[in-house]
């Protein structure tokens, strides 16, 4: 007996974990495509659209009066990939940020410019160092060898998702020891 979306749904609200693997088998090809388009990263994709479904599933936010589940699915996936996005894109302007204060590319032309990279620099280097190890590694592999987050994974032998924590927490981690050493240098 073929069951519609919604009775496929009606039964996961009911707890019946065999009709998420119903959902997942029709449409996990759907989530996973639109998620590659917007991301273009396959492992970044697949985590996605296990997260797509896991939120079905834990959440139940999907209104069957509102449209049809596949379009709910797309919705979801595009909004969710576009968060991941612009994560990513802001991670990079905060590494950006870092990397311009150590960055000594640029000809200095006094000893006070030269004086301030410097401290930056040390700046720089104590923040990391109150990092938990993982996390410094992480985010060294990350903006120093230019290593992409599955690449760390391979290189680590941990799970992407792993090191997708490590780096979060390893930023914010980083974003705080920096702003202590800033106040606590305009303190003194």
């Amino acid at each position: 007996m073929l069951q519609s979306d919604v009775e496929r749904y009606r039964a996961l609200q009911a707890g019946k974990k065999s009709a998420l693997g119903q959902l997942y088998d029709r449409y996990a090809t759907l989530v996973y495509s639109l998620a590659l388009k917007i991301l273009t990263n396959p492992q970044e994709a697949e985590d996605l659209t296990q997260e797509i479904f896991l939120t079905l599933w834990h959440r139940q936010t999907y209104n069957p009066d509102r449209g049809s589940l596949s379009s709910f699915l797309i919705t979801l996936t595009r909004s969710r990939a576009l968060d991941r996005l612009r994560s990513r894109s802001s991670k990079h302007r905060l590494i950006s940020r870092c990397g311009q204060m150590i960055s000594t590319s640029a000809p200095l032309s006094t000893p006070v410019e030269l004086a301030s990279v410097q401290e930056r620099q040390e700046l720089v280097r104590k923040a990391l160092e109150q990092l938990p190890s993982k996390h410094r590694q992480v985010l060294e592999m990350a903006y120093y060898q230019g290593l992409s987050q599955s690449e760390i994974a391979q290189q680590l032998n941990k799970p992407l998702g792993t090191v997708k924590t490590w780096a979060r927490k390893g930023l914010l981690q980083l974003r705080n020891n920096l702003q202590e050493f800033i106040g606590e240098r305009d303190d003194g």
